[in-house]
Order: C-alpha cells, then structure tokens, then sequence
C-alpha cells in the first residue's frame, strides 16, 4: 500500500457519485444523499474501485501473467490536457493501479500512484480528500477493518465535494474510463481466454455494470463529453445486450475484445 492508493480511491469515489447524482428518493431535506443512501449506492454499483480489484484479482487467481506493456503508459499523462482526457485516463490509470497492485507490482504501483495524483491536482479535486488519508493508510494497511472505514470515509467526504460542486460529468467519465481499461486488461491476458470458464464468467459478469453505466450517461447525456462518450460505448452495449446471462459464444467474446480495443484506444489517445 502506498501514499498513490489516495489517488487510486478517488477513481471509486466518481462511481459513488456518479450514482448519486441520478438516483430519485434518497436524498435529505438540504438535497444531499445520506451517508447511508450513499453506502447503498455504491455497493449496488461497485465500480470502478471493487470491480477493478475484482477483475486483476481474478487474472491473479487463474495465475494469468502481469503484462505491463497492457497498461496506458505513464509518459502519456502530460499530453492529456483536457478535462475529458483527464477524467478518462484518471478512472484508466486507477484500473491499471489496481492491476499493478494486485499483482504486488510496487514499482508500478507507485509510478500509477504518481500519475494518478498529478490528475487529481490538474482536475482539481485534492481539496476532497482528506490530507492525511495517504499517512493513516500507510499506518494501517495491515489492518483490514481500519482500511475499510478509512476509504468509506474517503468516499463520502469526496461525494460530498464533487457532488456540492457539481462534478457529475467528471466522475462519470473517470468510472467510464476504469471500466474500459478493466475490459481492455481482462480481454488481453492471454489467446485461450475463451477456454477460461473463470474468465468467460468475469467477462458476462461486465454486463450488469455497462447497463448502469449506459443509464448514468443517458441520464447525464446533456454534457458533450458524456454524450460523445455514451455513442462510443453504444457498440459494446449493443453487443452484450444480446448475450445471455449464462453462456457466450466465442464470436461475442471477440467482439468484445475488438469493441473494447476500439473504445480504449479512443480514450487513451492524447
């Protein structure tokens, strides 16, 4: 664990938010979800953080390769220059940290941590996490229940920004970009993926997630940037909405595999 997970949870945290700027009921009186509502949000919409995690700790679990060359480069990070690149590759580059961390790959843990926490400050959402959050990380990563209340914490106190400042859009294409890259990754650990069972259900189990995903950006399609990125995902949807929710055939797993090559290189592309 090190000082980048901070930046790391940040990509989680759009998720959270990214949800509660949609869903209808659940707010209080002053028009802010509760602490509760927004704990039942994200685990009804575990994404990006858990599922990241969920998808690298399966590869690890199957005993599939680290492959670096997978991951956007670091060096790509000064080229992104506008908020939409910025926010893509933030929720890319989280999903890459978790592959990096899962995996115990500290060296790239730390250059993804760097990276994420150079977007964090060019997105300007530092004054959302808790200053000490990297430091009482560090003290407890060995502490799982410690660990957990912490980065709940960081999640609500980081909803409770963006959300005041009306970042809907900017999370929606960090959580948009996290669950590119974790397709992208789990779609290119190796040529037999399709002999995998783990992996054919992993990837059917991606179907759920781009549904809401879809939702939240037609929900939010107003914004150019959000409007651009839901056409872009549109292939992906069309074809998983056609896959059944047991089985899949080896002509859709490659079509997932050259959507998702399509839609990541579009995102990655400074």
């Amino acid at each position: 664990m090190s000082k980048l997970h901070v930046s790391a949870i940040m990509a989680g945290i759009a998720a959270m938010v990214a949800t509660g700027c949609t869903v209808k009921g659940s707010q209080d009186k002053a028009g802010v979800m509760s602490k509760e509502n927004v704990e039942e949000n994200v685990r009804e919409f575990v994404y990006p953080l858990p599922t990241a995690f969920e998808v690298t700790e399966m590869l690890n679990r199957i005993d599939a390769a680290y492959i670096l060359d997978i991951c956007n480069p670091n060096d790509n990070v000064d080229k992104y220059v506008t908020e939409a690149k910025r926010a893509m590759n933030m929720g890319v580059y989280s999903a890459d940290l978790c592959y990096a961390s899962t995996y115990n790959q500290q060296a790239n843990v730390m250059e993804y941590t760097q990276t994420i926490r150079a977007l964090v400050d060019a997105l300007d959402m530092t004054q959302a996490v808790d200053p000490e959050l990297a430091t009482k990380m560090e003290d407890n990563e060995n502490n799982k229940e410690a660990m957990t209340e912490l980065i709940s914490n960081s999640f609500y106190d980081s909803y409770d920004y963006l959300n005041k400042h009306g970042r809907g859009p900017v999370s929606l294409m960090i959580v948009a970009g996290s669950w590119t890259e974790g397709l992208y990754i789990a779609t290119h650990i190796s040529d037999d993926t399709f002999d995998n069972k783990e992996m054919v259900k992993i990837l059917l189990s991606q179907k759920e997630p781009l549904e809401k995903l879809i939702k939240l950006l037609d929900d939010n399609k107003q914004d150019a940037n959000i409007k651009e990125l839901r056409e872009l995902l549109q292939p992906l949807n069309e074809i998983y909405s056609k896959t059944d929710a047991n089985s899949i055939t080896e002509e859709t797993m490659q079509a997932i595999k050259k959507e998702a090559d399509a839609a990541r290189s579009v995102i990655v592309k400074p």
